[in-house]
């Protein structure tokens, strides 16, 4: 088990990050060659852009049948909020498609192995409570603009909302406060997660360097941030089915933006291991999800030959 000190600062907490200015040339250039990753493995990003599909939809189901339609909306905008936890197998992807390594699809489960994967799920948790204190927020204005009682139906709420004065309050003081929260997200893991996973840097200077490059390059960010939303509002309009397509091309192209805002050390990157279900290969419960993943590379293999 990872120590404390290890989670929090890494083996070698005073290894300096070195990072590069960039400009709105580098966020258009770092989403063009995420697009190209996805072209490249298409199954890959079908299979993992899968769970962001069914997740939205799960989020927006367990909304609405529990009484709480107020909250689909802020439950698909604070998606975002956590969704560079979730993209972390297709940084690994990138990363080893860079290296001029085939990648299969087990390959993406290779983080299981990585050393600094307590340091990970500890920013993943810290963005979970992120999202939890905005849907507390969003639940709270709801309650201040409309009272106790959950909408009765779907149509007259959003009526009500795009219609009446109330519902524009609530529209602009969510955007704003969702704006907060977003780019209190942003700050601190734009490039922490494929840094984290790089070079088994710690929770504290993986946060520390994202929130430096987001300091030093505030338009770059704010750019790349816009794209990320445009990105998300397209990809959720057909009943979040998009979002197979955004949010990979989104997770790749967030690995191509650590490459151009963190200087290259290859002293300190952690090495490359083999995939290969990353040691899980042997439960038994998970044995329906390597054959399909062992299909999917089949069909694809032989779609190349």
């Amino acid at each position: 088990m990872a120590s404390a000190f290890h989670v929090n600062f890494g083996p070698d907490a005073l290894a300096p990050v070195e990072l590069r200015k960039i400009g709105p040339r580098d966020c258009f250039a770092a989403l063009r060659e995420g697009l190209d990753d996805f072209v490249a493995t298409p199954t890959h990003v079908a299979f993992l852009g899968l769970f962001y599909v069914l997740g939205g939809i799960a989020l927006a189901a367990l909304s609405s049948f529990g009484n709480a339609l107020q909250l689909v909306f802020p439950f698909a905008a604070g998606f975002a909020l956590v969704g560079p936890f979730f993209a972390i197998g297709l940084y690994e992807l990138s990363r080893r498609r860079e290296r001029g390594l085939p990648t299969a699809l087990r390959d993406a489960f290779a983080v299981f192995r990585s050393p600094a994967l307590p340091s990970i799920v500890a920013l993943g948790f810290y963005l979970f409570v992120i999202f939890a204190l905005w849907i507390g927020v969003a639940q709270f204005m709801y309650v201040q603009l409309y009272g106790p009682n959950p909408p009765a139906a779907a149509l007259p709420f959003l009526e009500d909302v795009l219609t009446s004065s109330r519902g524009w309050l609530l529209i602009l003081l969510g955007g704003l406060i969702g704006l907060c929260f977003a780019a209190l997200a942003l700050c601190i893991s734009v490039i922490s997660f494929p840094l984290m996973l790089d070079r088994d840097v710690g929770l504290a200077p993986a946060m520390a360097a994202s929130t430096r490059l987001a300091r030093e390059n505030p338009g770059a960010i704010a750019l790349w941030g816009l794209i990320v939303a445009a990105a998300l509002v397209i990809g959720s309009l057909p009943l979040f089915l998009g979002l197979a397509i955004v949010m990979p091309v989104l997770g790749h192209a967030t690995w191509r933006l650590y490459r151009r805002a963190v200087q290259r050390d290859p002293a300190h990157e952690v090495p490359i291991q083999d995939g290969n279900g990353a040691g899980l290969a042997g439960i038994r419960a998970l044995r329906p999800l390597w054959v399909s993943l062992d299909l999917f590379e089949f069909l694809r293999r032989k779609g190349q030959a």
